[in-house]
C-alpha cells in the first residue's frame, strides 16, 4: 500500500515534537513536511505561518507551495488559553489548511477537543449534544463548523479529531505542582476522565492520516477512562483531596468505537502506569 504524502501545519508544539520523534523513530517520516515559524534543526522542514506575511495571501502562497504533493494535511496548529492567543485562530488556520488541501487534493484532519462536549457525564460518542462551556472548547466548535462547511464547498475530505487529555499536556500532570488538590467524591473516588499516551497519539494521528474515507469526526482517545487521583499516584505525585462540589461530574469519558475502525486500540492504553511510562519517555 502507497504511504500518503502528509503536511503537519504547528509541528513544534508539545503534540507536533512528539509525533516527529515518533514517526522519524519507526521510519515513517520520510514522506512528512513538517511546518515551522522559526528554522529547525533535521530535514524536511518548512518555515512560513500560514497566517502572517507582508498579507495573508503571502502566507497562504507558502503554505500551498508546502502542500504541493501532499495527500494529507493534519492541521496540529492553533491557539490554546493562557497564551494570550486570538482563539479565532483556530478557524483561521483550519480554513488555511483546507483551501491548501482544496489547491492540492489533499483531505484535512483538523485537531479539534473533547471540550466541545462540555462537562456532560457519562460516555460521549460523535453524535452527542455539543455544549462547551469554556471559551476554548466554544473556539473548537466554530472551528470544526466553519471547517466543515467550507470542506463541503469546496469538495475537500475534512476530519475534526476531538483529542482527549494528553498525558503531560494536561491540567493534572502537566499543572501539578505541590499542594495540587483534587475533587474527591464521597464514594472514594476521584473524576475519570478520557486521556491518551503520547506514543498512542502518534501512532494513532499516522494510522489515521494513512486511512482512506475518514467520517466528518472522530474521538481520539484510548479506551475508557482514568482516575485522576489513580494517575497523581502512578507518577508519585502528591495531592490533597477535596470534597467534590454538587456541580463535579464524576465521569467524562469519550467512546472509541469509531476511531477503532482505524486504528489498534488496547485497554492498557488507559492504564494509569503505561500513561506516566509514555508520558515520562516523551519528555526524556
Amino acid at each position: 500500500m502507497k504511504i500518503l504524502k502528509v503536511l503537519v501545519l504547528g509541528a513544534t508544539g508539545r503534540i507536533g515534537s512528539v509525533l516527529r520523534r515518533s514517526w522519524m523513530q519507526g521510519n515513517t517520516a520520510d514522506g512528512v513536511i513538517w511546518q515551522a515559524r522559526r528554522p529547525q534543526a533535521g530535514p524536511g522542514w518548512h518555515v512560513f505561518d500560514p497566517l502572517s506575511g507582508q498579507e495573508v495571501a503571502a502566507g497562504s502562497k507558502a503554505l500551498m507551495q508546502a502542500a504541493q504533493g501532499c495527500d494529507r494535511i493534519l492541521c496540529l496548529a492553533g491557539a490554546i488559553p493562557g497564551r494570550q492567543q486570538d482563539l479565532a485562530d483556530n478557524t483561521r488556520l483550519a480554513r488555511a489548511a483546507i483551501l491548501a488541501g482544496a489547491e492540492v487534493g489533499a483531505g484535512v484532519l483538523l485537531c479539534s477537543s473533547v471540550a466541545v462536549y462540555g462537562a456532560q457525564d457519562g460516555v460521549l460518542d460523535e453524535a452527542s449534544a455539543l455544549r462547551p462551556v469554556a471559551p476554548y472548547g466554544q473556539a473548537k466548535l466554530e472551528m470544526e463548523q466553519a471547517g466543515q462547511a467550507l470542506g463541503q464547498q469546496l469538495g475537500v475530505a475534512v476530519t475534526a479529531l476531538r483529542i482527549a487529555n494528553v498525558a503531560g499536556c494536561d491540567a493534572i500532570l502537566g499543572g501539578w505542582a505541590p499542594g495540587f488538590a483534587l475533587d474527591r467524591f464521597a464514594d472514594g473516588t476521584t473524576p475519570r476522565r478520557s486521556y491518551i499516551g503520547p506514543q498512542t497519539l502518534a501512532r494513532v494521528l499516522w494510522d489515521l492520516t494513512q486511512a482512506r474515507d475518514l467520517p466528518p469526526v472522530l474521538n481520539v482517545a484510548a479506551p475508557g477512562a482514568v482516575e485522576m487521583g489513580a494517575l497523581l499516584d502512578a507518577a508519585g505525585l502528591a495531592w490533597t483531596p477535596r470534597p467534590a462540589p454538587p456541580e463535579a461530574i464524576a465521569r467524562v469519558e469519550v467512546a472509541t468505537g469509531a476511531l477503532s475502525a482505524f486504528t489498534r486500540l488496547e485497554a492498557r492504553d488507559s492504564l494509569p502506569e503505561h500513561l506516566i511510562a509514555q508520558w515520562r519517555s516523551s519528555a526524556a
